[in-house]
């Protein structure tokens, strides 16, 4: 899917952020999705993504989907974790355990923690999903 697809796709419609990142993340995450015709675009971080003490942390942007896409995305994420794992050797077959979420339960995108947020960040590594 392309970007003027996904405009299309997606005009009028309410999203939802499904990651906050810096820039350079949430463009890679944004081709990941189009390449497998999940419809997305990036928004405005929310005012609190940057703590604004000039550490440096840097510009912040949301990647927005349609609420219903969240699951399939969260699995395409797990795949490319698991294959990256692989690939890599660290860790062997069968070892990194996987189920699936339960209803109030998310995948995180990025350390693959399965849980509920506490204050809108992921419980194990802190990535704000809300």
């Amino acid at each position: 899917m392309d970007r003027s697809t996904a405009d299309a796709t997606l005009a009028g419609l309410e999203l939802v952020p499904f990651a906050e990142s810096a820039v350079a993340q949430a463009k890679e995450l944004e081709r990941m999705l189009l390449d497998n015709d999940i419809p997305v675009m990036l928004g405005k971080a929310a005012a609190k993504a940057c703590c604004g003490g000039g550490c440096g942390c840097g510009a912040k942007v949301q990647v927005l989907v349609r609420e219903a896409d969240a699951p399939r995305i969260s699995q395409l994420l797990q795949a490319d974790w698991l294959e990256a794992v692989r690939r890599e050797g660290t860790v062997n077959e069968g070892l990194v355990p996987l189920r699936t979420p339960a209803e109030h339960e998310l995948i995180c995108p990025a350390c693959q923690f399965v849980g509920i947020l506490v204050d809108g960040m992921c419980q194990d590594c802190g990535l704000v999903l809300e």
